[in-house]
């Protein structure tokens, strides 16, 4: 299975998975990952991301990581900062239902972006319930999230 065919199921998976209540998600697949947001049919500076990245950017990654999470890439740093202190205020929420996992600060290659991720180590991109497993963390995210961002900012 190529990367583009892996991420067009992982859109298929949120779109599916998303609560009715936050709206329609906008979804836009490239060939090394998903976009998803809420609101503007444009793509939003604040979104929810599974993506593939260079090994060098994610702690024991050999050949490649898949970062899933939220970002903020607002062209200006102080307010992706922002963005993630609105998140972080909320901390109490949503971190037990995402756990330990997900990281919070600067984004991975990028540091006037923020970002509150995980990243998975080298991915088998052919393991048959993959794309199943990637969706549903992604929505994770969005579940746990999307009701803060939008009450908090």
């Amino acid at each position: 299975m190529t990367a583009r065919e892996l991420f067009d199921q992982i859109a298929e998976i949120v779109h599916a998975a998303t609560p009715p209540d936050l709206g329609h998600p906008h979804l836009h697949v490239r060939h090394n990952g998903l976009k998803a947001w809420f609101g503007d049919p444009r793509p939003e500076r604040e979104h929810y991301e599974a993506q593939l990245i260079p090994a060098e950017l994610a702690p024991g990654a050999h050949t490649t990581a898949l970062e899933i999470g939220f970002h903020a890439e607002h062209p200006a740093e102080p307010d992706n900062q922002a963005a993630l202190d609105r998140l972080l205020t909320a901390q109490p929420d949503w971190r037990p239902l995402l756990g330990d996992d997900p990281a919070t600060g600067t984004f991975l290659g990028r540091t006037t972006w923020r970002r509150i991720s995980e990243t998975w180590p080298d991915p088998d991109l052919d393991t048959p319930d993959l794309a199943f497993d990637i969706g549903v963390r992604l929505t994770d995210y969005i579940r746990a999230l999307e009701p803060h961002r939008r009450t908090t900012g």
